[in-house]
């Protein structure tokens, strides 16, 4: 019914009503109403009050202008013509007053502040990114800021509220959650592998030349084939980055042997511009996780972007 939304907000009993500009607000829209349904009774079974308040809520209104607003007869209320402009200035604030309500109750249903996240940089071009895009689109009322960095950002001290973190172990906790698991794979150049001797099997590169991620360094590289394991200790790289996209440009440009994550080198191994070392044994996949401050609200925006998240790669 026309107005119904506006009147309930207005005879909401939580409203202070010893708010004059709230109290005239009241008796305009129902006002309005009672000329609607051209009866104090309609209106007052519309609003739920008795038809006593309404005719004394029309009372006071008139009281307040000093004007006369309806003509009272047994069955028949009659305009006069002070109501007449009152009535049209009525409904247009009923309308603008609706219509901004009923913005707000549509916002406020809606996720709305602002998230900043910090991820590894690897992550940009990961399906990662296609998620956060479709997260982003969901919520549009949500600013996001995404930090892609291979320097470990601290939640608290680096001022962000959910941190992306990815490596080879994860340990669950209240504040933790596994999101997604990475393939990762051993690669080099086909000219860099035609200038070594010929391999078998992981313990056969152990003297080749690796290319090494910085926070990973000297760890033993941890191969299986079926129930069959094989540990290799490498020797000390030559060359040393700290940034995953530029260990693979390394091995794609010759320099040496690099395990990096399947999205990065599927597309350059198909068009045979990198190639797979003992492809028949495999590295245990990295682990991608979100990890968010022990204090966070139960319900807010970080729990909806680790929901979101999780369930986008289920």
């Amino acid at each position: 019914m026309r107005h119904s939304f506006v009147l309930l907000v207005l005879l909401d009993k939580s409203i202070r009503s010893d708010d004059a500009i709230i109290d005239h607000l009241r008796q305009i829209a129902i006002f309005a109403k009672t000329i609607d349904h051209d009866s104090f009774r309609g209106a007052a079974n519309e609003l739920r009050l008795s038809p006593s308040v309404v005719s004394h809520h029309i009372s006071q209104l008139e009281d307040h202008l000093g004007v006369a607003l309806l003509y009272r007869a047994t069955r028949k209320l009659t305009l006069t013509r002070e109501e007449e402009r009152l009535l049209s200035a009525a409904r247009n604030m009923l309308d603008a007053v609706e219509s901004d309500l009923l913005d707000l109750t549509a916002s406020a249903s809606e996720p709305s502040g602002e998230l900043r996240i910090t991820a590894p940089s690897v992550l940009s071009q990961s399906p990662f990114t296609e998620m956060m895009a479709h997260f982003s689109a969901r919520y549009p009322r949500l600013r996001i800021t995404l930090d892609f960095t291979d320097s470990r950002k601290e939640l608290v001290g680096d001022g962000f509220d959910a941190a992306i973190r990815m490596g080879l172990h994860f340990k669950p906790s209240p504040d933790t959650r596994k999101l997604f698991e990475v393939p990762r794979s051993l690669v080099a150049a086909p000219g860099f592998i035609a200038l070594q001797t010929p391999v078998r099997e992981p313990k056969d590169l152990r003297n080749w030349p690796w290319i090494e991620l910085a926070p990973v360094q000297s760890i033993p590289v941890r191969f299986q084939k079926n129930s069959k394991q094989q540990a290799v200790h490498r020797k000390p790289a030559q060359l040393i980055c700290n940034d995953a996209h530029a260990l693979y440009s390394l091995a794609r440009a010759g320099a040496g042997l690099a395990i990096v994550p399947e999205f990065l080198a599927q597309d350059d191994a198909a068009a045979g511009h990198i190639r797979y070392v003992v492809p028949d044994w495999q590295l245990a996949p990295a682990i991608v996780f979100a990890q968010w401050p022990p204090n966070a609200p139960k319900h807010g925006l970080i729990k909806l972007l680790v929901s979101f998240l999780t369930e986008a790669r289920s």
